[in-house]
């Protein structure tokens, strides 16, 4: 298999290139020098990534000339936190890290983010390399810019935007994770098909038996489209005033589920799919949406086995949720609203319609 490059070209002039491929880890190194002058690097990972790859990634670095440190995590979305975020600073204070130092992060996206945010703000920003580890951090969260952590009225309500120098998604990652982390990554990558077009969703319903049987080259064409689409919306609109909002289809109920659930409780991805379908159906009242596109998206979710949801969530506590997404403009709340495979709208949707479809669906799970 052959190492795929993508280039992100913003408009304000900033490149960076994504690999996707094998052996990438054991070339990291290599890559740092030529996209960075630090001569400090600072490793952050998580309880569950670290012992797998920390030792290696190390030890390329040092046999590279970097003074090499590591931080590690709590695994899970816990770590997404102000007192996590603080924790960080003063471990890079007490370091000594200065701008000479580059962070790494290696894991999945809740250490991306986290990283993200801490290196976009120690020091008003130093280095930040997304080494992403799952199937969700490779097609989604690792690049972009967008980093965050979270609050207890909702998820990402605090964050930047800050490009990373490089990405490197190394395949071999992939062979670790729990078929709950697939179907997170398969949830994004279903997401991204519907919003960029009919080719990209006909190839991914032609491809369903191939991805769940992790076949590595279906595995890393899929993450090649989704990550060329995010790259051409981002390019477009880095801090998401128009075009980057389609990104959000399915995330407003999504967060709203995670955040009554209890974060770590539903899966991002499961609570994407979920917010999908519930896009869908509420797109029927809200802008006249056919059932057919309801069936099509259903029959993608459901191939790749991101089945509905069966737990049943208040529909009082997830639309009070839901008013606390950043995509409220003047305590009117928008929803980013698929029509058919590549086209969508972000609009204003009565609040009352949507408390009905949120007892719909809360009794249809009673």
């Amino acid at each position: 298999m052959s190492t795929r490059r993508l280039r992100v070209i913003l408009e304000g002039g900033c490149t960076y290139d994504i690999r996707i491929g094998h052996g990438l880890l054991a070339n990291l190194a290599l890559q740092v020098r030529e996209v960075s002058q630090a001569t400090r690097a600072v490793v952050i990972t998580d309880s569950e990534v670290g012992p797998l790859y920390l030792n290696d990634v190390k030890a390329g670095l040092q046999l590279a000339g970097f003074e090499v440190f590591d931080l590690s995590l709590p695994a899970g979305e816990e770590s997404k936190s102000v007192v996590v975020a603080a924790e960080l600073w003063d471990a890079l204070a007490l370091l000594g890290i200065g701008r000479d130092g580059v962070i790494i992060a290696l894991g999945g996206g809740v250490v991306g983010d986290i990283a993200g945010f801490v290196a976009a703000t120690y020091m008003r920003g130093i280095d930040f390399i997304q080494v992403p580890t799952t199937l969700l951090a490779m097609v989604d969260s690792s690049i972009g810019g967008k980093n965050g952590i979270n609050l207890a009225g909702g998820k990402n309500l605090v964050g930047t935007f800050r490009q990373p120098s490089y990405v490197a998604a190394d395949l071999v990652t992939l062979a670790t994770l729990p078929d709950s982390e697939w179907d997170n990554g398969f949830a994004e990558i279903a997401k991204s098909a519907i919003i960029e077009g009919k080719d990209f969703t006909q190839w991914l319903l032609d491809n369903t038996d191939s991805l769940l049987a992790h076949s590595e080259d279906t595995v890393q064409q899929a993450i090649v489209r989704s990550l060329s689409f995010k790259a051409y919306v981002v390019a477009h609109d880095e801090q998401e005033k128009g075009l980057r909002e389609c990104l959000n289809y399915g995330h407003t109920f999504a967060h709203a589920l995670e955040a009554v659930a209890g974060y770590g409780k539903v899966s991002h991805g499961r609570a994407v799919a979920e917010g999908m379908r519930f896009a869908a159906r509420l797109a029927v009242e809200a802008i006249g949406v056919s059932e057919q596109f309801v069936k099509l998206q259903d029959d993608l979710l459901d191939g790749l086995g991101l089945m509905p949801i069966r737990e049943a969530y208040s529909a009082d506590k997830l639309f009070e949720k839901m008013f606390s997404d950043k995509k409220v403009r003047d305590s009117k709340l928008r929803f980013v609203l698929a029509t058919k495979p590549g086209e969508w709208q972000a609009v204003v949707v009565d609040p009352d319609l949507i408390k009905i479809y949120l007892i719909l669906w809360e009794q249809a799970r009673i």
